[in-house]
């Protein structure tokens, strides 16, 4: 069975401000995360979620040379941005991405939708309980739970956060977490900053020019050979936007 693949993407970020466009090897992160995307299995489109402010235009031109379908909806409501988008362009099951992770691993992806299908689960993800590298993050839920959250979720944080409503009520939805055999989350490998993008960068440009189709473990193993790649980054916490949010919420 096929998933619909939405990426969620702007250029405002607040930490690194334009860093889906920033380019390695003459492509965008963005690009190269979408190319990624599309070799699964599993996905039979993308869609590129980004919002309505002109700063993304830029984001919607690139979405349209590369062939996929884009949608353009709230900054701040990510969630409404996110449903809308799949309910305009996609199906009975949705993967939820985030374009801030260029190291994305198409084999991963099928692996997760294989878990989600096989035990029917309203909700999947690799990331609920990480032991995958910080920027190979994925879910899968139904089109009708993205609905129902859509409808109930009033917090700021669940309009924020898109699936964050469906994980904090295990009671209302059957949820699924996939795990690795061997643990990585210590290592980080998503663009949230100027550090992340010099380690990302690096990776790139050692791995691309040898192997187009490189996965996780290419990565890994050559981390293993050359530790100060990711040394760089090391000392920034996983998830730290979610955990603003919390806090922001609990004032």
């Amino acid at each position: 069975m096929k998933v619909t693949a939405i990426i969620q993407a702007r250029m405002t970020s607040s930490r690194l401000p334009g860093k889906i466009l920033m380019e390695v090897m003459g492509k965008p992160l963005l690009q190269l995360m979408i190319e990624r995307t599309l070799a699964a299995e599993c996905v039979d489109s993308v869609v590129l979620a980004t919002t309505d402010n002109p700063e993304d235009d830029p984001t919607e031109k690139l979405g349209r040379e590369l062939g996929v379908k884009v949608f353009r909806g709230s900054e701040d409501d990510v969630l409404g941005r996110f449903y809308q988008a799949a309910k305009q362009y996609g199906g009975e099951h949705i993967m939820r991405l985030t374009g801030d992770c260029p190291l994305i691993d198409p084999d991963l992806l099928d692996q997760l939708a294989d878990f989600y299908f096989n035990g029917k689960f309203d909700f999947a993800s690799n990331c609920e309980e990480p032991t995958l590298p910080d920027g190979l993050d994925a879910e899968i839920l139904s089109f009708k739970t993205l609905e129902e959250a859509h409808a109930k979720a009033e917090r700021p944080s669940h309009r924020e956060h898109v699936t964050l409503f469906v994980c904090d009520h295990p009671e209302m939805f059957k949820i699924g977490s996939w795990l690795n055999g061997t643990d990585y989350s210590s290592l980080r490998w998503t663009v949230d900053n100027a550090e992340d993008f010099e380690a990302v960068k690096a990776i790139i440009e050692r791995l691309l020019p040898v192997k187009q189709d490189f996965r996780m473990m290419d990565a890994v193993n050559m981390i293993r050979n050359n530790p100060e790649i990711t040394a760089v980054n090391s000392h920034i916490n996983r998830n730290e936007g979610l955990a603003k949010s919390l806090a922001e919420e609990m004032e």
